[in-house]
């Protein structure tokens, strides 16, 4: 048997293993504690190692909560981790919802009655990859609100929510006879802001809200855990697979050489977005960075155990550039979508077997739900969206989604021309995907994630044209300052021509919000399949329920209810196909099923299939930075810096001997440390004049020489999308040198820059010789 402390501790550690494998005796009203020790945890006072399994009840149905807190305890955790998700359960100001999927105290004592402890995280923030990282949407109708600060507005909100929390969750705390062992501060505070006045204000609220018997943490990421590191608080650390285990504590070793180690975030996966390959990651490189944890008596949180599937309108995005996530957060997690046991289940649970005493054994894993099929469904009844309008609310300017008092779903705007206009047609900006008509003509679709916010007019629209924007809202940007994202047209709307601008203004706006109750009172009629915006109705019979997935492959754009339940989002560029439909939530009998498809489909079709479909893309952007025959020319170019990087993990920061005005950044890398052809970042920032990182929220990438895309997602718009777990790599065949250049948006005075090589041990990939050119206009290809 292996041994997780050394062999003089050996007898503590059986019984604290022996603890972590019990059931929790407080499910009988016992009261016990749990305290951060000398390196290490100590639950009734004996050494704790926390294997923990992030799961989210929201991403679950109900009736499957069990089922997949005993996968996980199968798998040998002994703990769920879980976030609070203030949006889900206040989704208009003083209305919360604490039952039924959102009712998160019985999601606790599920846990508790099979042995499992549980960490709490109730944010206000939480990511998550979830609609606005978990902040309500009706926040935004202040103009002036200032997310994740000491706003007066913001706070006083934040107060209302945590106490309320707190009236949930605090009496399950383990001294109260409950079983939650650790209460988390904010979230991943360090990647926003500097503010240590702030989290120490969430810290209060959260001890206000009752959580004073357990341990206070808060998590970042190694890189930034001191900005906000509060002294009254646990530090834990978050990082992916195949990060350098001891690299990523080791700044946290120095200051807090007797502080239990935990890396609150291991990531087990990635999540998918629109338009993107589907993400994997290694199972054996996971299982190794977990035994390297285990071997040093660190705790850990696996993020994800379980990712489950954000239904309806909850996933978010991220920013820069804009990209809205997948329905399905499978994750590539050890316990897939539908709660089926994986490979990477099996390999994990083989090495956490290995940490247990011989007296324990693992349950065995519970068995998976039944799957069908359905047959396809092709008997629809139709009702046109334009024909099935609500009423209108009137206004002279454009204003955003958030100002009709409408969080999610589609927006329509309408006018009707007072004079004839031609030229490009400006919408400041779109949030997030718009189609554009002129008396119920489809002249054109704009499309967020490629900054596409201008449609030249082909033809003059004449005096008295209806001309009609319907904007889809896709997920709110859920990280960084960009979590200030106000959908429909958040600005304006004006037609360019020449020198000219006119304002379009006389708007009639249309709700249209994506919940059952307004998309099942429509006037559907048979009919066929339409090449415009409209909801398809149809029932379908079952002798028997189970799980299946329903296969999407023939519509276009838009979302999905089963039986009043909001599915999820389609899309046909992928690489989603499929939507996961639990059994729960069919019946046996007579099933209905709404579509809206804001496209049109090529064919009106759905059928249940068996398995699930997460990595077909049909998206037809080119996948890289640089277009067929593109090279780029440096030679009567002149460096404003070059130099060699160090060896190791880390940031790495250079700062130029004098300012340089520019907007276009090249890095150029001339050779690496590891003599292979590759070359890898992780993240790049640009210093302005006060030396601190310019914004990058209006980055983009101009040209890259080399991306891979072949064994993953490794483009080079990956150096600034704010996570340092992934990065741009050039293929292994293309030789040095390789560069990237990026338009920062507008110049600045550039006086140096940072970047952050591989987390994996080594750096992979590492730049060692390199150049720097910074101008004002864009190079020469």
């Amino acid at each position: 048997m292996k041994k997780l402390f050394d062999i003089g501790f050996s007898l503590l550690l059986v019984m604290g293993v022996a603890l972590g494998m019990a059931s929790c005796s407080s499910d009988k009203g016992e009261k016990n504690f749990f305290s951060v020790g000398k390196n290490t945890f100590l639950l009734n006072g004996q050494p704790f190692v926390i294997k923990a399994a992030e799961i989210h009840y929201p991403r679950i149905p109900e009736p499957y909560w069990e089922h997949r807190i005993l996968s996980c305890k199968a798998l040998g955790m002994n703990t769920i981790c879980l976030y609070v998700f203030w949006n889900l359960h206040e989704q208009q100001p003083g209305k919360f919802d604490f039952t039924g999927n959102n009712d998160i105290a019985r999601f606790c004592r599920l846990a508790q009655k099979h042995g499992m402890y549980v960490i709490v995280r109730p944010g206000p923030y939480v990511c998550a990859e979830w609609e606005m990282g978990g902040l309500p949407w009706w926040l935004l109708k202040k103009q002036d609100v200032q997310l994740r600060t000491q706003d007066p507005y913001y706070m006083e909100r934040v107060g209302i929510f945590m106490d309320e929390v707190g009236r949930q969750l605090a009496d399950l705390q383990i001294t109260r006879g409950g079983n939650i062992i650790m209460v988390q501060v904010e979230n991943e505070y360090g990647s926003y802001g500097i503010d240590k006045p702030y989290v120490s204000a969430i810290r209060d609220m959260v001890r206000k809200a009752g959580f004073t018997d357990v341990p206070l943490f808060q998590c970042d990421w190694s890189s930034n855990f001191t900005n906000n590191a509060l002294d009254d608080l646990l530090w834990t650390v978050n990082f992916g697979t195949g990060a350098n285990v001891e690299e990523q504590f080791r700044k946290l070793k120095e200051l807090r050489p007797e502080t239990p180690l935990m890396c609150s975030e291991f990531w087990s996966g990635w999540f998918d977005h629109w338009g993107r390959k589907h993400e994997t990651r290694d199972a054996a490189t996971m299982v190794s960075g977990i035994k390297d944890m285990l071997d040093r008596n660190i705790s850990f949180s696996l993020y994800m155990t379980h990712g489950g599937t954000t239904f309806g309108w909850w996933g978010g995005a991220n920013n820069p550039a804009y990209s809205a996530m997948c329905s399905s957060y499978d994750y590539d997690a050890p316990i897939s979508e539908a709660g089926w046991t994986t490979p990477k289940y099996f390999q994990l649970r083989d090495l956490l077997k290995q940490y247990l005493p011989d007296s324990v054994a693992l349950p065995e894993p519970p068995a998976p739900f039944p799957v069908i099929e359905i047959p396809a469904i092709t008997d629809w009844q139709v009702a046109p969206l334009f024909d099935n309008l609500p009423e209108p609310k009137l206004c002279d300017d454009i204003r955003p989604m958030e100002m009709f008092n409408q969080g999610w779903g589609t927006i329509l705007y309408r006018t009707v021309l007072d004079e004839e206009v031609s030229g490009v047609l400006h919408l400041d900006e779109v949030h997030d995907w718009a189609q554009v008509f002129a008396d119920g003509k489809l002249l054109g679709r704009l499309d967020r994630r490629h900054g596409e916010f201008t449609l030249p007019l082909k033809s003059p629209l004449k005096k008295g044209t209806q001309l009609d924007i319907l904007v889809e809202a896709m997920g709110r940007v859920n990280f960084d300052k960009s979590i200030h994202d106000r959908k429909g047209i958040t600005d304006k709307v004006e037609v360019v021509s020449g020198e000219k601008t006119l304002e379009l203004n006389g708007w009639s706006v249309y709700n249209l919000p994506p919940f059952y109750e307004f998309v099942s009172r429509k006037d559907y009629q048979p009919g066929k399949a339409l090449q415009a915006p409209a909801y398809y109705r149809a029932t379908f019979r079952l002798d028997k329920t189970g799980d299946t997935f329903l296969d999407m492959q023939t519509w276009g754009k838009g979302m999905v209810w089963v039986n009043g339940h909001a599915m999820g989002r389609f899309w046909e560029i992928g690489p989603q196909q499929t939507l996961f439909m639990p059994g729960c939530w069919l019946k046996e009998g007579e099933n209905e099923i709404i579509v809206l498809d804001l496209k049109g489909p090529s064919e009106a079709k759905v059928e249940g299939v068996r398995k699930p479909i997460l990595d077909m893309l049909r998206e037809k952007a080119p996948e890289t930075h640089r277009k067929d025959g593109q090279n780029l020319n440096l030679s009567a170019e002149t460096p404003v810096c070059g130099g060699s990087f160090k060896q190791g993990n880390g940031w790495q920061e250079v700062v130029f001997d004098t300012p340089v005005r520019g907007r276009y950044f090249c890095l150029s890398a001339l050779s690496n440390y590891d003599g292979t052809n590759i070359a890898a970042v992780a993240e790049l920032d640009v210093l302005g004049l006060d030396g601190k990182p310019v914004s990058r929220e209006h980055w983009k990438i101009c040209y890259a020489d080399s991306e891979e895309t072949r064994s993953g997602n490794r483009t080079a718009d990956k150096v600034f999308d704010l996570q340092e777990s992934t990065f741009w790599q050039t293929v292994d065949n293309t030789a040095y040198p390789h560069q990237v250049v990026i338009d920062l948006g507008k110049e600045y005075q550039v006086t140096g820059f940072r970047m952050l090589p591989r987390a994996e041990a080594g750096a992979p990939g590492l730049i060692k010789d390199y150049k720097i050119y910074v101008k004002a206009s864009d190079f020469k290809y």
